[in-house]
């Protein structure tokens, strides 16, 4: 779906923020970036749509080199999504925010206003339809920002930061739609430092530290890797050290998710 070839990137005032960089991001699959602030994380994830073009190397979005054709038709494929909504909301009320993309790839009316009630449904906004997304909420303004990229329906859904400013409740509800996206077959791509949040959606994870992948792997071969994870300043899961600190007592320490840990706290209590 989208692959990454040796690509490095330097802004114009000279940071060099990615150095030969190669991933590939498969039809379909869920994908945690993370990293430290400054890790290169968020400019990586811009080059799939082609927001930015690589200095060096070459980015390929279903066999298309993204310097070889526009933001417009990218973004009709990978949707971003910004980790401040405010940086991509500009209409007057929710509804024309949602439609605007819409009507720019060619939808026609009615088309246009079944997605935008799909929308709207889908992420509890229906009730803000004449509101300005500016009267909303931080997270209210995000779910806005997320229904505008999913009501064209691009095949990547890329998401920077997407549990910023998310109270617990939020984020569960996070959780599972992104899961429910990807078990429809959306690829779901998404950039983040909470490592909570990654261990109970256990997509497969990248890590970078000063504009390079460290290591890649799945969730519970990296968030279990203590050495691994300070190469990228990241913390091992609360519950994960939990079972690290329980090991002598025979319990396996590759736990990365409360669902798994109660499981095993059950089934030494039945044995017992």
């Amino acid at each position: 779906m989208i692959d990454v070839k040796r690509v490095s990137f330097t802004y114009p005032n000279g940071t060099e923020a990615l150095r030969e960089v190669s991933i590939r991001v498969r039809d379909g699959e869920f994908l945690a970036v993370m990293g430290q602030n400054g890790a290169g994380k968020t400019t990586l994830v811009k080059l799939f749509n082609g927001l930015l073009k690589p200095t060096s190397g070459k980015v390929l979005v279903d066999n298309v080199n993204t310097k070889d054709t526009s933001v417009a038709k990218l973004a009709r494929s990978v949707g971003f999504v910004f980790q401040n909504p405010d940086n991509q909301l500009f209409c007057e009320t929710v509804e024309e925010e949602i439609s605007f993309a819409l009507r720019n790839f060619g939808f026609d009316e009615s088309r246009v206003k079944r997605r935008v009630t799909w929308a709207l449904n889908l992420l509890g906004l229906n009730e803000y339809r004449k509101t300005s997304p500016f009267m909303l909420s931080g997270g209210e303004r995000k779910r806005v920002a997320l229904a505008s990229v999913l009501a064209w329906d691009p095949k990547v859904v890329v998401m920077d930061e997407p549990t910023i400013g998310q109270d617990h409740r939020q984020k569960e509800k996070l959780r599972q739609f992104i899961i429910q996206l990807n078990s429809q077959g959306k690829t779901v791509v998404i950039v983040t430092h909470d490592v909570e949040f990654v261990a109970e959606c256990a997509p497969r994870i990248v890590l970078m530290s000063s504009g390079r992948i460290v290591a890649e792997g799945s969730s519970k071969e990296i968030l279990t890797d203590p050495e691994t994870l300070t190469k990228a300043s990241i913390v091992v899961p609360q519950i994960t050290q939990v079972f690290m600190g329980l090991a002598d007592l025979g319990f396996q320490f590759d736990v990365i998710d409360l669902l798994s840990a109660k499981k095993l706290l059950s089934e030494r209590l039945i044995k017992k």
